[in-house]
């Protein structure tokens, strides 16, 4: 059985959804509600802490490349967790594999995800 958990915290303007478990097919449409809560609720700055995700399948990652779509469009920004030690993990592997990770703004913990350093698409930032 997929199981995935979900815990949202705030710091300053950004959202940080700490993503635990299997992101697939069947869990996929929680995250994407997720995401959508948060815009519906005004706070377009998303960071998805995929640190803790132990398998990432297709549908995954057509969620975060909808979500990268959906804060684009209303002027805001998404920023992915990977880990040093996760960056060639399943995640890393399957966004480079589909050939989209150089989409994303990739961090390396939250807290320089949100303490405003510029992330070079596609690469841990320093």
């Amino acid at each position: 059985m997929t199981t995935i958990e979900v815990d949202e915290d705030e710091y300053g303007s950004w959202t940080v959804l700490r993503v635990r478990g299997e992101l697939d097919l069947v869990t996929s449409p929680r995250i994407r509600r997720r995401v959508h809560d948060a815009v519906a609720g005004g706070r377009h700055d998303l960071v998805v802490d995929l640190s803790a995700v132990r398998f990432c399948d297709s549908s995954g990652v057509g969620v975060l490349i909808a979500s990268r779509r959906l804060l684009r469009s209303c002027g805001g920004r998404l920023r992915l967790i990977l880990p040093e030690e996760d960056r060639d993990g399943h995640v890393g592997r399957v966004l480079s594999a589909l050939g989209v990770r150089r989409l994303f703004d990739v961090y390396e913990d939250v807290p320089g995800a949100v303490g405003g350093v510029t992330g070079v698409p596609g690469r841990i930032a320093p």
